[in-house]
């Protein structure tokens, strides 16, 4: 539960290094998250009689709904899922159960609960991968089993496979000339000095592809692991790759990691994280009230509503991991309610959406601060990108705040997509720099505002070319990139 007992001003602050605006959603998420360290901190009776202040976020995409969430998340290291309420369907038909978005929740918690201790084990799995390693890269003679007794050899094959062990053949023991020793003891040297990272060696390591094949999705919405079952009475398969020693190490730490953890531990540990920290993060909304006219053909919305109530509400739910308790899980629902509102949700899902907040339209003044404040800012991207072709590129302020205004105009003359307009608007502008740029060698680019009129300044005159600037275009010379804004 690292980082969760930040205050709510440190958050908004950190929620705005990449999110621009929308300080009314922020500081409602912030407080909620407040919440649940304030709950903590309570003693147990008390701690089961308080429940999480779900939040519904309205307002139009591209405003950042989903960004503030999945940021949240990150800023206090909590499990986090995004699921869209439209692929769900009623109980009774085919297709995803509602009941998945909280395995998909347990899922994150695990591998991060997995990670977490992976770090506390590393210094000693990093010490039994490089002896691997060192006998990886010196390989010694293999001794021969001279007495040879095939059902006992067969027999302790099959009791190491029994404990989860890969069998290993009676002669694979080895045979260390002092000579062998020698060149281990100087490898180990030069290991430790980071003298072989480059060098390249061949391991044998799990299939990744095993688990893939055994994978079955109506099986993980029941909470049963086929590949747990099947790996008790199969020998996990084995490939060699022949990669870096740097590569090759974090492969085996990864392995050896595995050997100092206890898996039930985690499990536990991790079903405990989700139960208080996850988020869930439920968009699209709008789409299964019973006022949206979209996906009309589709099972019934509102049966979708009844089944996602008592997940919400707080139920028990079925895990490969073990069972979880939904009760203090934050929900946070999003939603344009374009062609429909609120109000036309079940009144029982409408009341555990306790916190409700609207989203602003993006100003032109959003977008210039879009495009130049975040840490991950669309002008930083683009000048990052074209720096790897050696050109340096530079933006006046003219020009960014033509830019703004440019996507400012097309949102509100087409369809409003937010801040997703910037992105089309610079791939338009600099798609001849893009596509030149690996031939010119070094040199330096300003994009200046008379730059940004020559290139798009008539997209929102041109009815045509604004309509359809969000669609991959082929011209008879080569491939221009734009893209489509009506979805089509």
């Amino acid at each position: 539960m690292d980082a969760i007992d930040k205050t709510p001003k440190e958050i908004v602050g950190l929620l705005d290094q990449y999110v621009i605006g929308q300080d009314e959603a922020k500081k409602a998420i912030a407080i909620a998250l407040r919440n649940r360290y304030r709950r903590m901190q309570l003693d147990p009776a008390m701690q089961e009689e308080i429940s999480p202040k779900n939040m519904l976020m309205i307002g139009p995409t591209g405003v950042g709904k989903t960004e503030i969430a999945r940021r949240l998340a990150k800023i206090v290291h909590a499990p986090f899922t995004k699921v869209e309420a439209s692929k769900f369907t009623e109980v009774g038909y085919v297709g995803r159960d509602v009941e998945s978005m909280v395995r998909d929740l347990v899922e994150v918690s695990v591998s991060m609960q997995k990670q977490d201790q992976f770090k506390n084990v590393r210094a000693d799995a990093t010490q039994a991968a490089n002896k691997r390693l060192v006998k990886l890269l010196a390989p010694a003679k293999k001794k021969e089993n001279k007495n040879n007794n095939d059902f006992a050899n067969m027999m302790n094959m099959f009791t190491q496979m029994q404990n989860g062990q890969t069998p290993t053949a009676p002669n694979d023991q080895e045979e260390v000339t002092d000579e062998i020793r020698n060149e281990r003891l100087s490898l180990t040297e030069q290991l430790n000095q980071g003298l072989l990272e480059n060098h390249m060696v061949e391991i044998e390591m799990d299939d990744p592809q095993q688990a893939n094949a055994t994978d079955n999705n109506m099986l993980g919405q029941m909470g049963i692991d086929l590949n747990d079952t099947l790996g008790s009475i199969m020998p996990k398969k084995r490939i060699k790759r022949t990669v870096t020693v740097a590569e090759a190490r974090e492969i085996l730490v990864a392995e050896e990691s595995e050997k100092l953890v206890n898996n039930a531990d985690i499990n536990h540990d991790a079903i405990k994280r989700a139960e208080n920290t996850g988020i869930i993060f439920l968009d699209e909304i709008d789409k299964i009230a019973k006022g949206s006219s979209q996906n009309s053909g589709d099972v019934s919305r509102e049966g979708v509503q009844r089944d996602i109530l008592p997940i919400v509400e707080g139920t028990q739910v079925k895990t490969k991991y073990g069972t979880i308790d939904t009760d203090h899980i934050l929900f946070i629902a999003a939603g344009a309610f374009a062609e429909s509102k609120p109000s036309d949700l079940i009144a029982e899902l409408q009341g555990r959406f306790p916190i409700r907040v609207e989203l602003n339209d993006l100003s032109k003044a959003d977008f210039v601060r879009i495009l130049t404040e975040p840490n991950n800012a669309l002008i930083k991207q683009y000048i990052a990108l074209i720096g790897t072709d050696n050109v340096k590129v530079t933006f006046t302020m003219e020009a960014i705040e033509r830019i703004a205004e440019l996507a400012f105009e097309l949102n509100h003359e087409n369809q409003n997509i937010g801040a997703r307009r910037l992105q089309t608007v610079l791939e338009k502008l600099l798609e001849d720099l893009l596509y030149e740029g690996p031939d010119m060698g070094t040199g330096d680019v300003t994009i200046t505002e008379s730059y940004v009129n020559d290139k798009i300044g008539d997209i929102v005159q041109n009815k045509d070319l604004s309509r359809y600037i969000l669609y991959f275009l082929r011209t008879k010379t080569r491939l221009s990139w734009s893209f489509c804004v009506d979805g089509v």
